[in-house]
């Protein structure tokens, strides 16, 4: 405990971190004030009643309540994340989209402008759906006509706006925007979800021996689920011997460590994004629901989680293929002088780090869609769905995910001015010097 206040004290007496997690914190805080600012026109006890179930309630997670609520920030950041997702897909298939790739940092920001646009086009089609199909006509206070228009300026602006504060964060604070407002969001949702499943435990059947079964199975979920975070499998590279007047350089041996989920949850998130197409289809078009629809519209429905897995296995192997780059690590090794003991240099390097990350990736992909079925599975045992939220999926890896990327960020300001770390005597993988993996960049979650 005495180090951990420690700790504590030096990460205030660092000024650039302390700013950064200050300037975090503010932009956190507009972020929750603003989720509860309602859409004008709008009458919010008339929406306090209406039902939040399937994906209608993970979309309300991920918005911090603001969904429900008919906030100005209703859409939240899944707009930009579905925009990310396009411009991701344009650079695997459009030639002038791989081109931008290739062009370093004024390539970036070309691609960071077309998200933008594509962004505000995204969020002004669901902003017509969100004020047709989420918003009852009782809780109307306004004109149809002059509320529709106005409030899809302002959902619209009200995504921007979240973007622009995700940016931010970003350049000012701790770790990426995005991440820590989706996370916030699902953070802000656990108190009431666990005294709902407590307060109908004790009031309803089951009694409180259930409940601390579920509470204890949840423990080790986020234990497990950390552990899968977390895993590495480590490649080790030698550098050859370099003799400089007196004194050696080279020579020793480091490793490359290949993450086990090296996508993170980025392909829950496209995945995610898709199969928000039929309920989207549904609330268009009414006449189109049949038993198909139904089902890849129902939370529980094995159809449902069947396509959801084999989606999320699949954007695990092509969301990896594009963030990590086997022969550009090659061709670097090579460079410094380093090889891997046993492989030749160059082109076969590349295939055999591309041959483990196929190995490792395929297990990590599988982790990743028990992971994401998890809340359904749950809900079919009887927890509370709100609660079951938690119990796995998307929000519990976004929830480990952030964490731990927040926590190295952290870390490595303070090593970097010599302090001891928060981490110290924990397995937290980034304290210990390794080799890099490199590859193309894409939106971190």
């Amino acid at each position: 405990m005495k180090k951990l206040f420690t700790t504590l004290s030096n990460i205030w007496k660092i000024e650039e971190l302390r700013v950064r997690i200050l300037n975090t914190l503010l932009f956190l805080l507009i972020y929750r004030i603003g989720s509860f600012i309602v859409l004008p026109g709008v009458n919010p006890a008339a929406l306090e009643h209406q039902e939040r179930e399937g994906l209608l309630g993970l979309l309300n997670m991920f918005a911090g309540g603001s969904f429900a609520r008919a906030s100005i920030f209703a859409l939240g950041v899944m707009p930009y994340i579905s925009a990310s997702i396009v411009v991701q897909l344009l650079g695997i298939a459009v030639p002038s989209f791989q081109k931008m790739q290739k062009e370093g940092e004024s390539g970036r920001k070309k691609l960071n402008q077309l998200t933008r646009y594509l962004t505000v086009a995204i969020t002004f089609v669901q902003a017509i759906g969100y004020v047709r199909t989420q918003i009852s006509a009782d809780a109307k206070m306004l004109a149809e006509p002059l509320f529709s228009i106005s409030s899809m300026v302002i959902l619209t602006g009200g995504t921007l706006f979240v973007m622009w504060l995700g940016e931010k964060i970003t350049d000012k604070g701790i770790g990426n925007g995005i991440s820590l407002i989706i996370m916030v969001g699902i953070i802000a949702q656990l108190p009431g979800a666990f005294l709902a499943e407590f307060d109908s435990r004790l009031t309803g059947s089951g009694g409180i021996i259930p409940f601390i079964v579920e509470v204890a199975a949840l423990f080790f979920v986020i234990i497990f689920t950390i552990l899968i975070v977390q895993g590495v499998r480590k490649i080790p590279v030698q550098y050859a011997k370099k003799i400089v007047g007196n004194k050696q350089y080279g020579g020793v041996r480091q490793y490359i460590p290949l993450k086990v989920n090296a996508a993170g949850v980025m392909p829950i998130i496209f995945a995610q994004a898709l199969m928000f197409i039929p309920m989207s289809v549904g609330q268009f078009f009414p006449g189109a629901q049949g038993p198909v629809l139904a089902a890849l519209t129902n939370y529980t429905s094995v159809a449902y989680n069947v396509t959801f897995a084999i989606l999320i296995i699949a954007f695990t192997f092509f969301y990896t293929a594009i963030t990590v780059n086997p022969v550009q690590m090659s061709d670097d090794m090579k460079k410094n002088g380093g090889f891997i003991p046993g492989i030749k240099p160059g082109a076969v390097t590349g295939d055999y780090i591309d041959s483990i990350i196929s190995k490792i990736t395929f297990p990590g992909s599988i982790f990743l869609a028990i992971i994401a079925i998890m809340p359904s599975i749950a809900i079919v045992c009887g927890v509370n769905s709100s609660f079951a939220h938690f119990y796995g999926g998307t929000s519990l890896l976004i929830l480990v995910g952030v964490v731990l990327d927040t926590l190295q960020q952290i870390e490595s300001h303070l090593l970097m001015r010599h302090y001891d770390g928060l981490m110290k005597t924990g397995r937290l993988k980034g304290r210990t010097a390794a080799v890099t993996t490199t590859g193309t960049s894409g939106p971190a979650l």
